[in-house]
């Protein structure tokens, strides 16, 4: 990682407060989803990591956050119909508490979507109908709540609300739409700190925040289903905005590259672009620097990996190939299809993926088989494969901690050992 980077990491997270090893929200600590775990893995038995642990969990794509040896889940109970928000000990995956309030969801391509986010005393839940909830991390005892449908005019996206909430210092972010296109709120509290205008009626999409730093201003990134725009992180007021169409639906959350450049891709037929953001006299500028179809990079379900300057990612409307690709935008190489034989196909659908120790992670979302990429820029090169988990539509979103890797389907969540354990995954 170039010195620049590093110190730009720095600026932003400084604020969080983590042990080594936590993935306490969507993308892990620095929300690039890069562990800085070391020592892992690099050769698999047959059957692939060991087991240590599986739970059952409702039909959905809600991946983990985890701190203190604590694995935080949303779920749902179909029978009692109520959302459940889990605490489960990472040492053992017995539950430590949870917490439910009743609401009837219907599945529409699964159920949950949403990864908690963890920060020094609470955890932040927001539930499939747009329901906000701040709970004692330690006891699950609910502390604060918001229904941003009644109190901010939140239009429930079509699929349920699949946004990842923001913690940055003391304060926890959500895009909200309507009344708000984004709130900061205090954790401790609730307390509404600054809200942006949302004169434009953009509604709540799936894409995350994503903090950055442009021109020495730190502000966060949204992309909506028209629009990408930078919000400073002091007011909340709106920087710039450019458009780009998402198409259906907006998931991966925008990649801040450096130097004001802004990578986006979206599924469907939105394709990608590179955005340039200045600073001048007047204030801030976007402009569009290149685009790309579709078929040439996208990704529809996950937000790319942005590693050596070069982007990663499974790219859905290649066979869901996984993908590296340069800043200039030319595909550097591509997993391999079989020609003739199906069962040399190195596609993932639109599975996850996780960068750690120099290796992908990378999940087939088609039939959940695990595979171990090396992370380099020259060539596609698999270390190892196990088949971990079974079914279609294995979409969610990986979490790494103390040497333990929790993935999940349609139907359960395991965790693995991957690498040497501090001991820490036992703390409770």
């Amino acid at each position: 990682m170039k010195k620049s980077s590093l110190l730009l990491k720095l600026l932003v997270f400084v604020s969080i407060p983590v042990f080594a090893g936590d993935w306490p929200q969507f993308r892990g600590p620095a929300r690039d989803n890069i562990s800085t775990e070391t020592g892992l893995l690099r050769s698999w038995p047959a059957q692939g990591p060991k087991a240590l642990w599986k739970t059952s969990v409702c039909e959905g794509y809600a991946g983990a956050a985890i701190k203190n040896g604590r694995v935080y889940i949303n779920d749902y109970n179909a029978t009692k119909k109520e959302d459940l928000i889990r605490c489960i000990s990472l040492a053992d995956g017995k539950d430590i508490w949870s917490w439910s309030h009743p609401v009837e969801v219907r599945p529409n391509h699964g159920i949950t979507r949403t990864v908690p986010a963890v920060g020094k005393d609470l955890v932040f839940s927001l539930d499939p109908k747009c329901r906000f909830h701040a709970l004692d991390a330690k006891t699950g005892k609910l502390v604060w709540e918001k229904d941003l449908v009644q109190e901010y005019k939140t239009t429930i996206p079509g699929w349920y609300a699949g946004q990842n909430p923001l913690i940055d210092g003391d304060r926890v972010l959500l895009a909200t739409g309507g009344d708000a296109l984004v709130i900061a709120f205090e954790q401790a509290t609730g307390k509404e700190i600054w809200r942006t205008p949302n004169s434009a009626k953009e509604l709540m999409s799936h894409s995350s925040l994503m903090p950055t730093t442009i021109g020495g201003v730190k502000q966060y990134l949204y992309l909506t289903m028209k629009n990408l725009t930078g919000i400073a992180a002091e007011d909340g007021k709106i920087l710039w905005s450019i458009p780009f169409p998402a198409r259906m639906v907006a998931v991966p959350s925008p990649i801040s590259i450096g130097d004001g450049r802004i990578f986006l891709t979206s599924g469907y037929e939105a394709g990608s672009m590179m955005v340039q953001v200045d600073k001048g006299a007047a204030g801030f500028a976007a402009r569009k620097l290149y685009s790309l179809t579709s078929t040439e990079f996208n990704s529809e379900a996950q937000t790319p990996i942005l590693f050596q300057n070069h982007l990663f990612a499974v790219s859905s409307k290649t066979r869901g190939r996984f993908s590296c690709l340069g800043l200039d935008g030319k595909v550097v190489w591509q997993s391999p299809v079989g020609s003739a034989n199906a069962k040399e196909d190195k596609t993932f659908g639109l599975g996850a993926f996780l960068l750690a120790d120099g290796m992908f992670f990378v999940l087939d979302g088609n039939s959940g088989m695990l595979r171990l990429i090396d992370a380099n820029v020259k060539e596609y090169k698999e270390i190892a494969s196990a088949q971990i988990l079974n079914g279609e539509d294995v979409w969610g979103p990986i979490a790494l901690s103390d040497g333990k890797l929790i993935i999940r389907d349609m139907s359960q969540m395991f965790c693995l050992q991957v690498g040497r354990s501090s001991g820490a995954g036992g703390r409770k």
